[in-house]
């Protein structure tokens, strides 16, 4: 799992990781003894089976059985892999990783820390600027006009960009930046020509563009006035820290809702976004300007299954649904379309007709493909030759993309329909398609083979388990005596073995260490139950004793009932029977004696 992180690189991110604090830094926890419970952010309960063990670092739902150490939590809270969550924390406590140590890359780094502070604190400015100066009123006063709450501002973090040409320039002089950097952020522009330095945005309202981690990266500003020539937003450059085809706005606000619901809302704008999250509908996110990308869908992949477009019902609308297919279709999304009715954006629609109406708007979104036979049907003459032509070409470039024979099949029979033609008139022209436009191939899709779920293991096993991994028994003693054939169940013996090499070759970086290096889900998911439960150990050597006694005398009865069948088979020769029945009187005797050291460790 380490790819290419060394593991004292990992270890130190860990240790510089209380899990405690960075749990808690996403939602409350509240002590229970010696450990910490909330309720489970991966499942919805009332009652919280969501427990953190700070001694071990580790946590665990006694609910979904969710568990694993600090990287385990950020991946699945967060939806990222394993090198993204380590990034995270890294960053986070500001520990450089081993592959970013060379000058290069430490400079590459020093300088996205310095953009990311100056844009933090020009966000700060611009906060205030909306807040508190004279000047922002006429941005305040748009934002009322347009309904947009003061929780809502605060919460996505709007500004105001005074209507001035150098207030950025002065700005970031009395901050003592240099105005080069502060030029390489995109957020003023240098005049060909001369010295001199003018801002981008001025007299605008200030849209905050955040990572996925919620630290601002970008800006968009909104005109408030100005004549037709003046463009309605601008958008900062791309830089170091901003790649537009790889950022949604608000999917930092927005990525929990997003698993909870398992699909997507994309609408076009910010201010959309804003009402359509503050209406309850907050499982929505927005592209950084018109053009969706592959990336953007690949992002969307990680968080859900399903996407809703819900775009203005305008031509523009439209064609922006249309230009998404191909990139969601290769993601492997499903894709549903919810048009807003003219003359309505999201925004408008919510304020005319409330929340409940718009989630049923969204909620009815036809399926992609339903919807586009419509649209193709309504602005083609569907009673001409050429009228028709043209759906079934349209219609079957897109239906093929989707690489689906059923699928194809499926919508072969609706344009049929819609046409008053035969399926097979209609597979045909799609036909042609097919041969003179061959559909791209999808890229192949991991699929897990489908096993059988292994039982739980039976109590004695689940405690040997358990005191297995705590560091006051006597490993030493543990390896001597035990004998994995006596666990019967596979993960646990598995466990187990791995567990008593760790501590024979000196390899133990304690619990969490551990529990990140196993790959199988079944297994995370056993271990991190046995690390989390609270029942006491009072005397964990005495109780290892005992329990690996009962274990070996159910061993034992295991063996003895199997001879018993063998030597009860009927017709069996005298010469096979007496060797059965001596290893039945040494097996009893064996049972009354007590836990000695395997044969093998003598």
């Amino acid at each position: 799992m380490a790819g290419l992180f060394s593991q004292a690189n990992l270890e130190q991110v860990r240790a510089a990781s209380d899990i405690v604090d960075v749990i808690g830094g996403y939602f409350p926890l509240k002590r229970a003894g010696t450990n910490f419970t909330a309720l489970c952010p991966f499942h919805k309960e009332k009652s919280p089976s969501f427990n953190v063990n700070p001694h071990k670092q580790i946590f665990h739902c006694f609910g979904c059985h969710k568990g694993g150490d600090v990287f385990g939590f950020v991946m699945n809270f967060e939806n990222v892999d394993f090198p993204e969550a380590v990034r995270r924390l890294a960053e986070r406590a500001r520990i450089p990783l081993e592959f970013e140590n060379n000058p290069a890359q430490r400079q590459a780094r020093n300088l996205k820390d310095q953009l990311l502070q100056i844009h933090e604190q020009l966000a700060l400015r611009w906060q205030a600027a909306l807040e508190n100066d004279a000047k922002g009123q006429i941005a305040r006063d748009y934002l009322a006009k347009r309904g947009v709450s003061p929780d809502a501002v605060k919460l996505f973090r709007l500004g105001y960009a005074p209507e001035a040409w150098d207030d950025t320039v002065n700005w970031a002089r009395s901050k003592s930046f240099e105005l080069a950097l502060v030029e390489q952020a995109g957020l003023i522009i240098h005049k060909e020509g001369t010295d001199r330095h003018y801002d981008r945005f001025r007299g605008r309202l200030m849209f905050p563009i955040c990572d996925e981690q919620g630290r601002i990266i970008a800006f968009s500003g909104r005109i408030l006035i100005g004549d037709e020539k003046s463009a309605k937003y601008v958008n900062s450059p791309e830089t170091p820290i901003f790649t537009k085809g790889k950022v949604f706005f608000g999917l930092d606000k927005s990525k929990r809702a997003l698993v909870d619901a398992g699909s997507a809302l994309i609408c076009e704008g910010q201010l959309d976004l804003i009402a359509c999250f503050t209406a309850g509908v907050q499982n929505v996110v927005a592209p950084q300007g018109t053009a969706f990308t592959h990336d953007h869908a690949r992002i969307l992949k990680r968080y859900v299954d399903e996407v809703v477009l819900c775009f203005d019902s305008d031509t523009a609308g439209q064609a922006a649904a249309v230009r998404v297919l191909d990139s969601l279709l290769a993601a492997q999304l499903a894709i549903r379309v919810a048009i807003v009715p003219a003359p309505h954006d999201p925004d408008s629609f919510i304020k005319e007709h409330g929340a409940d109406a718009f989630r049923q708007l969204v909620e009815k979104g036809a399926a992609f493909f339903d919807w586009y036979l419509d649209k193709l049907c309504a602005i083609h003459d569907t009673n001409s030759d050429k009228g028709r032509a043209a759906v079934l070409r349209e219609m079957g470039a897109a239906v093929l993309k989707a690489g689906d024979t059923v699928f194809a099949d499926t919508y072969e029979q609706k344009t049929a329909l819609m046409l008053g033609v035969s399926p097979i008139s209609v597979r045909a022209e799609w036909k042609k398609i097919r041969v003179n436009s061959p559909v791209a191939e999808q890229p192949d899709s991991i699929i897990e083979p489908s096993t059988e779920a292994e039982p739980r293991p039976n109590p004695l096993e689940f405690w040997l388990l358990k005191l297995a991994f705590d560091e006051v028994v006597n490993f030493d003693w543990l390896i001597a005596h035990l004998d994995l054939d006596w666990v019967s169940h596979l993960t646990t013996r598995q466990l187990l073995a791995r567990r008593l090499d760790a501590h024979a070759h000196q390899t133990w970086r304690g619990a969490a260490g551990f529990l990140s290096e196993i790959e199988a889900e079944s297994a995370r998911v056993l271990l991190s139950e046995s690390l989390a439960d609270a029942r006491p150990a009072e005397n964990p050597q005495q109780q290892l004793a005992d329990v690996l006694l009962r274990l070996r005398n159910q061993f034992i009865d295991r063996r003895l009932m199997r001879f018993t069948q063998e030597s009860a088979r009927a017709g069996i020769a005298e010469s096979e029977l007496l060797p059965l029945l001596q290893q039945q009187q040494y097996l009893r005797r064996l049972k009354q004696q007590p836990l000695q050291p395997r044969a093998d460790e003598e």
